[in-house]
């Protein structure tokens, strides 16, 4: 049985705890893995690790910070095939999901590689007689992430990345379903030319992750996750003097006017709702057409192409999407769907009987479809996370805009039209953090910021972009004068500058 070990101060650990979880493999629901689970103690080395290098790292000048970057990206690029394969293995996505999820992340990553632009500060000449004031943004000292099985490669990148180049020194806890991947880039970015302890990852459950939030060396946390767990790890790091970002779950809705061009929304929602089986926290498993006219007909024609999706193991270059990551997490799809037949919905497609042929074991779910579904339901309330789509139909576009805005969660939500003015004012008026218009899976680029809204974030700034070296940062703020007695009269002396 082949060991997943931490990562601290440069090299594999050996953790005591005698504590380990089992790491599957989705296709076939075998257990290939076990993956170690830190006590606090080994957190806690994984800390001091963290700070021995901060000083070192931290004065590091940017430029050479952003050298370790480029090259951390061409390692990672180089062994692409690799890595998503070994992503695969252990999440169940396909090959191509996989390459995808790390390829967003790099970008990220590029974005870091322009830390030494990023990290300029402002200057202002003559604020005062004789005065000038400027501003730096300086590191926070150690700093951690907290990441969920769905994006192993991606959302450690958005969280390391940006960190990392400001000057700071990380710990990572990764979720334990997937663990090995995230081991395998700190692995690269000590081969980059970071130096021991810039980068260390711990495995673990709740233990680890109140050994974090509790930890007084440990100086910010980012999460992602649930809504349930994100507001815990909010209030628990807050209270312990944390700057904490948590990101938590989503209910994302895909708003259908009658004019938007339906071949485009068919094969937008086929991709959206069941692509990486529906788990992405960014996916649109809630579709709002508009008038009964478009939404007949965009369930028609759904009916027709769910038949066409392939379901397959990680490594079919042919499958639409692989299985879900657990067998529990396949049950709670299947709860899920069983709960919205019990509350009155129309299951117009049901997927828990997929099976697929000599990987009968596997964690395998088919594409759901319901209809008339209902605002007051809970399987609309709440988040599935799996591969089931579900229709509620809006009379008007102010009912269809009401939806998402009244949501518990704001994370994202699209609108397919081809009426710019109608999209204008959707964009402008929805309550939603992230909003696309004909686009299915609004995240923003690496250089702008990604972030919901309500219970799908919790904390003041958003993930990557400027609010990302934001977040790793603290600003400084310096007024200095440097009086001279021979320019100056004799009987000058100190005025705090005014703009009197």
């Amino acid at each position: 049985m082949r060991d997943i070990r931490h990562f601290i101060d440069g090299a594999a650990f050996d953790g005591a705890s005698g504590r380990f979880a089992d790491v599957f493999d989705p296709n076939t629901g075998e257990v290939q893995a076990r993956v170690q689970l830190a006590t606090t103690g080994e957190v806690d080395r994984a800390v001091q690790a963290a700070q021995n290098a901060f000083d070192g790292w931290a004065s590091t000048n940017p430029q050479r910070r952003a050298r370790v970057m480029f090259d951390f990206k061409r390692l990672v690029e180089a062994r692409m095939d690799e890595l998503a394969e070994l992503l695969s293995s252990e999440h169940g996505k396909v090959i191509a999901d996989s390459k995808g999820d790390i390829q967003r992340g790099l970008e990220v990553i590029e974005f870091a590689c322009g830390i030494p632009h990023a990290l300029k500060g402002e200057y202002t000449q003559g604020a005062g007689p004789g005065i000038d004031v400027y501003s730096m943004r300086q590191p926070l000292g150690v700093v951690a992430g907290i990441t969920p099985f769905n994006f192993p490669g991606m959302i450690p990148m958005w969280m390391f990345g940006v960190a990392i180049a400001v000057g700071n020194t990380f710990v990572l806890k990764p979720s334990e379903r997937d663990p090995s991947l995230p081991v395998r880039l700190a692995e690269l970015m000590l081969e980059a030319g970071a130096p021991n302890g810039v980068l260390n990852v711990v495995h673990g459950d709740k233990t680890a992750v109140d050994a974090i939030l509790t930890h007084p060396l440990v100086h910010a946390v980012s999460f992602v996750g649930s809504s349930d767990i994100a507001h815990y790890v909010y209030q628990t790091g807050a209270a312990n003097h944390k700057r904490v970002q948590a990101m938590g779950g989503a209910k994302n809705h895909g708003i259908v006017l009658p004019d938007a061009d339906m071949d485009q929304v068919i094969k937008d929602l086929a991709g959206a709702a069941y692509g990486s089986a529906g788990e992405r926290c960014m996916a649109l498993p809630v579709v709002v057409p508009v008038g009964k006219k478009t939404a007949d007909e965009l369930r028609e024609r759904m009916v027709a192409e769910i038949p066409s999706m392939r379901v397959g193991v990680s490594t079919d270059a042919g499958a639409h999407y692989g299985p879900v990551v657990t067998a529990q997490h396949r049950d709670r799809i299947a709860g899920w769907i069983e709960k919205g037949v019990q509350e009155g919905a129309e299951l117009v497609v049901d997927g828990r009987d997929f099976s697929l042929q000599g990987h009968e074991k596997g964690y395998f779910i088919g594409p759901s479809l319901f209809d008339h579904v209902k605002p007051e339901m809970s399987s609309y309330q709440e988040e599935i996370f799996g591969p089931v789509l579900q229709i509620v139909r809006a009379e008007t576009f102010e009912e269809a805009l009401a939806l998402p805005s009244n949501h518990q969660y704001g994370n994202g939500v699209a609108i397919f039209t081809q009426n710019g003015r109608a999209a204008r004012d959707f964009a402008a008026r929805v309550n939603v953090g992230m909003v696309g218009i004909n686009v299915p899976i609004p995240v923003p680029v690496a250089y702008h910021t990604f972030g919901g809204w309500k219970r799908s974030a919790f904390g003041d700034i958003n993930q990557h972009g400027m609010e990302g070296v934001r977040f790793w940062t603290k600003t400084k703020t310096v007024t200095a004068r440097w009086p001279d007695s021979a320019l100056e009269h004799s009987d000058s002396s100190f005025v705090i500058p005014t703009m009197r």
